[in-house]
This record gives structure tokens, sequence and C-alpha cells, in this order.
């Protein structure tokens, strides 16, 4: 009996935690039902270089840098491959997003970047134009979206890479290399997931995903506001998020499947045991980190250089959670210079 009770109090104290976050969530944001949107809905989201790449049923969308032309005319490698290192001799550079991201995330560095490098983009599954898996059976683990990255690899026809990867982007980026290190010529981590942490703040739409209870709230209703709180709590300098930005965010959330497919994400366990092997990554690694980061604070950071033997590490002030977003000029400039440095 007494065993009982201490469950119901433990219950009860859990159930009033889940109801504040909930009421904080509706009354504090203008709750409103918001119904998931077809991709059809969403078109304007693609880009001039979007395609999509079919994997187990799955339509990936991913986005090409065009073919360099100056660098094809001065490589004796072009043919007639769709593939852009394959006609243009350029090097090629694989940039994955974080939870809740989408490839768009990368537009900064993409431009900085494509005159020199073939710049390849993902929607990973859960998010973006990608959406849910089509097998409703599969989870959301670092394996699997090891396995995608692979996959979307092979379609394209790109043998080798150097492996971008923000967030959960930069575990599935690490992980790639360790399992897959001839496919991985250099890694850069931004501010990426792996290491155990403590959040000094997490967005709320992250906390509530945590608990099956609120899947009728977080599957359908989805305050702007909610969204633009989410996204300024992994920028340092919140002036930088514009409407736009929210808006983007908001929307690609709400393709069809994205909220049901992150609420899983966020339970299905994302972290594997193999960061204890990170040690025998041999490409050569950047690590970037936001100073100001409150999702995976910079302690992280360090870790990873101390674990990844050829490793260096920049960390920026004045940035936060999402440093290729936040100031993708500052950050792309060390990427050019590592990438120069560590030339193939």
């Amino acid at each position: 009996m007494e065993k009982a009770l201490t469950f119901n109090k433990k219950s009860a104290l859990k159930m009033g935690v889940l109801g504040m976050l909930a009421a904080s969530a509706v009354f504090t944001t203008g709750c409103v039902w918001k119904p998931d949107l077809a991709v059809s809905k969403l078109k304007h989201w693609e880009l001039p270089t979007s395609s999509y790449v079919e994997v187990d049923g799955l339509k990936v969308h991913v986005a090409q840098s065009k073919t360099n032309n100056k660098t094809a005319s001065q490589s004796s490698t072009a043919n007639n491959s769709n593939n852009c290192e394959a006609q243009s001799g350029a090097e090629t550079l694989l940039l994955i997003h974080g939870t809740s991201a989408s490839l768009h995330t990368w537009e900064g560095w993409t431009c900085e970047l494509e005159d020199d490098y073939c710049v390849v983009r993902m929607d990973l599954p859960a998010f973006g134009l990608t959406g849910p898996y089509a097998d409703e059976d599969k989870i959301y683990s670092l394996d699997n979206y090891v396995d995608t990255v692979i996959a979307v690899m092979d379609k394209l026809n790109i043998e080798q890479a150097a492996i971008a990867g923000n967030s959960l982007g930069g575990g599935i980026a690490w992980l790639t290399a360790l399992k897959h290190p001839e496919r991985v010529n250099r890694l850069i981590l931004v501010d990426a997931s792996g290491f155990n942490f403590t959040p000094k703040r997490m967005p709320i739409g992250f906390k509530l995903a945590q608990y099956p209870l609120l899947d009728g709230l977080t599957e359908h209703i989805l305050p702007k506001s909610m969204v633009r709180s989410s996204v300024e709590s992994v920028y340092a300098d919140k002036s930088k998020v514009s409407d736009e930005l929210v808006d983007r965010y908001y929307e690609l959330t709400r393709r069809e499947g994205n909220r049901k497919a992150l609420t899983r994400r966020m339970r299905e366990g994302l972290y594997q045991d193999e960061v204890d092997r990170l040690g025998e990554i041999k490409q050569p690694t950047l690590i970037i980190w936001g100073k100001h980061d409150e999702l995976i604070p910079v302690e992280s950071a360090y870790k990873f250089k101390e674990a990844i033997p050829n490793s260096q590490l920049v960390v920026f002030d004045d940035l936060g959670h999402v440093p290729q977003e936040e100031d993708p000029k500052a950050t792309v400039a060390v990427v050019k210079q590592f990438l120069q440095d560590n030339k193939l």
C-alpha cells in the first residue's frame, strides 16, 4: 500500500509537470489547431537545385550545387555524369542539418563554397521536405540515419566526401566516419551531438515531444510564437531571427508526418556506444562551436577535441547552437581554411 501511494505521488507530480508544460504551451503562446501540410503545399521551399532521391521507398529531398564550369574546363575527369564532382573535378562537401532543421540551414555556407566545391545538402528523414520513413516500423536511430546518408551518396554516385554536420547531423557525420571511413575524407562537426550533456535551455517543442501523453498536443497544435521561441533559443543574437526564418521552420515542421516523426525521434534512442570509439577517427577533423550554445554546451566541444586525434577546435564567442546559420560568413571562413589546409 505504501509503495502504491509513493508511485501515485510520483505519477501525480509527473502529471502535474506535464500539465504545466502543456498549459504553458497553450496559454502563453496562443495555442491554435494547425493540421499537417501536404508536400504539394510546400513546393515554395524547394530550391532551384532541388531533387528527390528514392531510398527504401522514401523520397529524400536533396540540393546539389550547379556544376562549376570553370573547374570543369580545367579537369581531365569531366564526363557526362550527373554527378557534380565527376563533371567538374571539384571535391564534394556533404552537409547534414540538425533536429527540426532542414537543408536550408546551410544556405550561407553553400553560397560561399559552391564556386570551389560540389556542395550537397539533404533533408534528413523526419524533417524538411523529406518527411518520415516510408517504413513506419523503422526507428529514428543514428545507425539508420547513417544508412540513409550512405544510400543517398550511392544514388548520387558520390564515392567519397568531406562531411559536415550540425547537432544531430554532427552525430550522424562522425558515426558515418566510423562506420564507413572509406567514404569520408574530412570531418566537420558543428555543435555536434555525441557526449551526454545537460542543456541549459531546451526548445519547448523538444520538451513536449518527449512525453507520449502530450502527443495530441504536439502533433496537431503549433503556435508560431512557440516556433519563434524555439529558434531564438538556439541563437545567441535573437535579433537575427527574422520572420522569414520563423516561417520556414514553422511550415516545414508542419510537413505531413514530421511532427509525429519528431516525437518518435526524441524517444527512440539517439546515442550509440560508438562515442567511445571517437579516437579511431583518422580523418582531419574541424570542430566548430558557439560559446553561447545552451542546448549542447561548449564543454562537449573540448571532449570532441580530446577524443579525436587529428582535430582542431574553433569556438565562436558570440554565437549559439547553429553558428553556420547565425553567422555563415565568419564560420565558413574557418571551413575554407580547413579544407584548403587539408586539401586532397
